[in-house]
């Protein structure tokens, strides 16, 4: 049985999606200074790394990302390769859904995990609303992709989250797949379980097994 880490740590230099809070992680005990224990102070925006979008993210009212049903965020799950030079994922650039239950798109956005101190990168690769709407009626849970945002860039209305949303297909950004060939494998992804704010999303520790 092989484990993959997909996650992307949480760090102070970690890229953070333009507008969202920024890292701050210190120690705020150390036995190296006298106290009992070590301990540390970690504050971070919901959509920080390999994260997790709940439906309340775009859609006031709805399910919280506490209220996440677990049968979503593990199970049998597909991880796709889009080609290099495709910058807006079409219809055209899905695998067949039939029998797919969760997806992870793998794009030219997992290249960017290796230069993390470039900053956040707007020239990522994202779904096009067509492409949402084809996932949205194909009985998919969970859709994944490999950078902050499956959206493209300033798109106004948010048209694709609120497409997806709405079906309560859990979206899952921020993994890195730099490592993980395509091909089928069982997800696991825990995002923090926690209560107040808006519940908007979380960060999720996420790996991918194969036997």
């Amino acid at each position: 049985m092989e484990i993959y880490d997909i996650t992307v740590a949480i760090s102070e230099s970690v890229p953070i999606y333009e507008g969202d809070p920024k890292v701050n992680i210190e120690a705020v005990m150390t036995m190296q200074d006298g106290s009992a224990a070590n301990v540390s102070h970690v504050c971070f925006g919901a959509h920080t790394g390999t994260h997790v979008d709940a439906p309340n993210h775009f859609i006031d009212g709805t399910r919280r990302v506490d209220e996440l049903d677990l049968d979503k965020l593990i199970g049998t799950c597909h991880v796709h390769q889009v080609g290099e030079s495709v910058v807006a994922i079409g219809p055209e650039h899905l695998p067949g859904l039939d029998g797919i239950e969760r997806l992870l798109l793998k794009t030219r956005n997992s290249a960017f995990w290796s230069t993390p101190e470039e900053g956040f990168r707007t020239d990522f690769t994202y779904l096009t609303l067509d492409a949402a709407k084809m996932i949205a009626h194909a009985g998919i849970k969970l859709i994944g992709i490999d950078y902050l945002s499956i959206e493209e860039p300033g798109a106004g209305g948010h048209p694709v989250h609120i497409t997806l949303l709405e079906k309560e297909i859990v979206i899952l950004e921020g993994v890195d797949l730099r490592q993980i060939p395509e091909g089928d494998y069982e997800l696991i992804c825990l995002p923090l379980k926690y209560r107040g704010g808006t519940g908007d999303g979380a960060p999720a520790r996420t790996v991918l097994v194969r036997k």
